[in-house]
């Protein structure tokens, strides 16, 4: 059976998986699937479950939080911000879940140190301007 293999790469670490003979995901057009020797393609993947298949065995699952997917001479690779990989559909769920909502409580922080210091600022910048104009 021909197979591929799957590179994924995120801000942390990468993992190279071989033997891989099928991939399903999903972008902004919707489901597709990938069989070794496709021909040259890329895409925006969606955030979600991806699956793949390592020859006969059952679907792995892949969790990512989007990323750009490339696929050339029988190597697909994926450029993500985070992936998780299990073999259980539920448990992955779960944790890509529970990583979505850490980093929207991260990104609110965030958001909030932010606003802070543009108040500040412009408490400064209007003190400055109250001084030149006494």
């Amino acid at each position: 059976m021909n197979s591929f293999v799957l590179n994924l790469l995120d801000a942390t670490h990468s993992k190279e998986i071989v033997n891989v003979t099928s991939f399903v995901g999903e972008d902004q057009t919707g489901s597709f699937g990938l069989l070794a020797n496709h021909s040259r393609f890329m895409t925006v993947l969606s955030t979600g479950v991806a699956k793949y298949r390592i020859s006969d065995g059952d679907w792995r699952y892949l969790a990512a939080t989007g990323g750009v997917l490339y696929f050339k001479k029988n190597v697909l690779t994926l450029c993500t911000y985070r992936f998780l990989l299990d073999d259980d559909y539920n448990r992955i769920s779960q944790a890509l879940e529970q990583q979505l909502l850490l980093e929207e409580e991260k990104l609110q922080t965030f958001k909030k140190s932010l606003h802070t210091m543009e108040e500040e600022a412009l408490m400064r910048l209007w003190e400055i301007g109250k001084k030149e104009v006494m």
